[in-house]
């Protein structure tokens, strides 16, 4: 059986996603593990999203949902008593990485320099959110990373598109990226579950043909 972390590395591109209605909670769950996709990053920049992950859970328990965006402690507990089973943060807030680790939640925190991944490892962190990955630098910065800091694998996330996916997935240093053009914003709006359900389906298919090879870095 596979772990968390398993689970995020097999499903390559995880999509990232901002929901304001908990409707979408059940068909947007159906569509994302038709299309082959074992897990779901649920943004904590709307009311909705305990509700939202509350919800995709019970609709189709063996999806691996987890709270995004989380920039406080009661953020987290939300997220928690939603039964979010990761969390991911954009930043490093040492408290917040406190409390996940007190909580025995896997928390992913957010870096963009040498500073903050070794203020992150200091605290036993070795699965790292990578942001603003285009704007920060993206694959080549991560390369820079992987020299000095072999037993770090990074989660970008920020500017990630089916067009430059396959670089950042190429990198060993890569455990998966987070994409919000899966199931964005406009589509939850439209109700397009279909069209959510295709590109979960291309991401599914990019995935196991870029995993497939060997990777770079």
């Amino acid at each position: 059986m596979m772990n968390w972390f398993d689970i995020l590395e097999n499903t390559g591109i995880v999509p990232v996603v901002t929901a304001e209605d908990p409707s979408v909670s059940g068909p947007l769950a159906s569509a994302l593990t038709s299309g082959g996709l074992g897990a779901a990053e649920i943004t904590f920049r709307t009311p909705a999203a305990a509700s939202v992950i509350a919800g995709m859970r019970e609709a189709e328990p063996g999806l691996l949902v987890g709270a995004g965006t989380v920039l406080g402690e009661s953020d987290l507990k939300e997220a928690l008593a939603a039964g979010a089973c990761f969390v991911v943060a954009p930043g490093f807030n040492p408290k917040i990485a406190e409390a996940a680790l007190t909580a025995g939640v896997p928390f992913i925190p957010g870096i963009m320099t040498p500073t903050e991944i070794e203020a992150a490892m200091g605290m036993g962190f070795t699965a790292l959110k990578f942001f603003p990955a285009e704007a920060a630098g993206g694959a080549r910065m991560l390369k820079a990373f992987s020299a000095p800091y072999r037993n770090v694998r990074f989660m970008p996330t920020g500017g990630i598109t089916l067009g430059n996916a396959a670089e950042y997935l190429r990198l060993k240093c890569v455990f998966c990226c987070g994409g919000s053009f899966i199931a964005d914003k406009d589509r939850l709006a439209r109700g397009d579950y279909d069209g959510i359900r295709e590109t979960a389906a291309e991401v599914r298919r990019l995935v196991l043909r870029i995993r497939g090879g060997e990777g770079d870095v």
